[in-house]
């Protein structure tokens, strides 16, 4: 679990996985991958991402391996094509991060 920035202090090993976090969602194309997921309600197929986006599948699928390793998304394979998801923890992970309630 992550912990807020807002703690007192905050770990070597904490403060690089915040930042890792940080720099997965640090491209606009990597926040609309997220945004488009999120509000799907479902797993959604890479190619509707490079439809949504308009952009080239191999920029799509660049930009969707960065925010898997970082943990943000899940991948499943469906035959021949690669369907994402939220990854249940994120969600709880970036809350945690900008929990402000401690020091404010």
């Amino acid at each position: 679990m992550a912990v807020s920035i807002a703690a007192a202090g905050l770990s070597d090993a904490d403060a690089d996985a915040t930042a890792a976090l940080f720099r997965a969602l640090g491209d606009p194309t990597r926040v609309r991958i997220v945004n488009l997921v999120a509000s799907a309600g479902e797993p959604v197929c890479v190619c509707e991402l490079v439809d949504s986006l308009g952009l080239a599948q191999a920029t799509v699928s660049h930009h969707l391996r960065k925010l898997v390793e970082a943990g943000l998304l899940e991948r499943e394979e469906r035959g021949k094509w690669s369907f994402f998801s939220i990854e249940p923890v994120a969600c709880s992970r970036l809350a945690a991060l900008v929990d402000f309630d401690t020091c404010c």
